[in-house]
């Protein structure tokens, strides 16, 4: 690593901006109707999200000057407090609609999943650029153990349940490997497991199975479990190509379930039109650019592994929350990165993007 390091990659810090600030904006223009309501403060979640951004900007323009090179030696005692955090949480979690992903008091509290997203690819990125054996040798002595590993968080995150970041996780993770030199046979037998379990735990949850079959045909159940994405693609076709003008939508109002949060970008599609969803899809397509160009110019094979397992858990992520909010994946509870109304999520995605500036900073230019 060169001693002195350069500037931070201008591409990623902007990109970044623009979607931190399109998101404090959006979060109050979908949510401030309702919650003037529901608590008395249209300004409620915007002033959460404020304080929320600020505490995550902090920290990633402290880990901005943190030399990446000393997480390497972090990578397993961060694994092991994040994993005994998901076992944790199954235990005392606080349980909300259904699901116990939360650790904490009141609105003190924060999801262990977010965490260990982040953790695994520091664990991965140091573990693979270690990894003296070769992953192509043996699939057992090779892929073996990180199956073994990666299969477990997903378990521990899909007892919660989680379907949604444990499919996130996993997606990250196995490019990870992949970009670690994994054998593409050993890969296509790991992806075929993979979407295998995938479809056990759809089959085995009726909940899930519903919302699959929704997915299929929304239509079908359009007061049921099709009513969210019938109402996603009504807001985003409403939307035209400039849209109804910001704060002036109507899907926000009690029709778009979840619209400040996993469904913010029907929203913004409604209120922004196709203008303003494109100006998050090239916010995102710029950081994938420029995130992987961080990776393929890092300076040694950590830097590298860590840059790519970062730039793809956040845009893998937002990749899925599109895809459900346009009716081309099943509703599954994840965020848009840095958009959505959130607190652990968003101070964490922010951490691992200081984390992936600091990279950008030693990469040959």
């Amino acid at each position: 690593m060169p001693r002195r390091a350069g500037p931070v990659d201008f591409g990623i810090f902007l990109s970044t901006l623009v979607l931190l600030a399109m998101g404090i904006v959006m979060v109050f223009s979908s949510s401030a109707v309702t919650s003037a309501y529901s608590m008395g403060d249209a300004f409620y979640y915007l002033k959460r999200q404020l304080t929320w951004a600020g505490l995550g900007l902090v920290g990633m323009v402290a880990l901005m000057g943190f030399p990446y090179s000393h997480w390497r030696r972090l990578a397993a005692p961060l694994l092991g407090i994040s994993v005994f955090l998901l076992i944790l949480v199954l235990m005392i979690g606080i349980t909300a609609k259904g699901s116990s992903r939360w650790l904490g008091v009141g609105s003190l509290s924060f999801q262990p999943s977010e965490l260990m997203k982040l953790t695994m690819v520091i664990f991965l990125a140091a573990s693979l650029a270690d990894n003296n054996r070769g992953l192509g040798d043996s699939f057992v002595r090779g892929l073996g153990p990180y199956l073994l590993l990666i299969g477990g968080v997903c378990g521990l995150i899909l007892a919660q349940p989680d379907l949604g970041t444990a499919v996130a996780l996993a997606g990250s993770t196995y490019l990870m490997l992949a970009a670690g030199g994994a054998n593409r046979n050993h890969l296509m037998i790991l992806f075929l497991g993979g979407l295998a379990l995938v479809v056990a735990a759809i089959a085995l949850a009726p909940y899930r199975m519903a919302r699959f079959t929704a997915f299929l045909n929304p239509w079908a159940d359009p007061q049921g479990h099709g009513y969210q994405t019938i109402q996603s693609l009504l807001a985003l076709g409403s939307g035209g190509a400039f849209g109804s003008g910001l704060g002036q939508g109507r899907q926000k109002l009690y029709y778009v379930p979840e619209k400040h949060t996993d469904f913010i970008m029907a929203i913004l599609g409604e209120e922004l039109g196709f203008v303003g969803a494109a100006l998050v899809v090239t916010a995102f397509f710029i950081f994938l650019w420029r995130g992987f160009r961080t990776a393929l110019n890092a300076p040694d094979a950590f830097g590298s592994l860590l840059a790519a397992g970062i730039t793809t858990m956040v845009v893998l992520q937002a990749l899925i929350n599109m895809g459900v909010v346009t009716g081309l994946l099943p509703v599954t509870g994840i965020t848009l990165p840095l958009v959505s109304y959130g607190g652990s999520s968003l101070i964490f995605t922010l951490a691992g993007i200081g984390i992936l500036l600091n990279v950008s900073r030693y990469a040959h230019n």
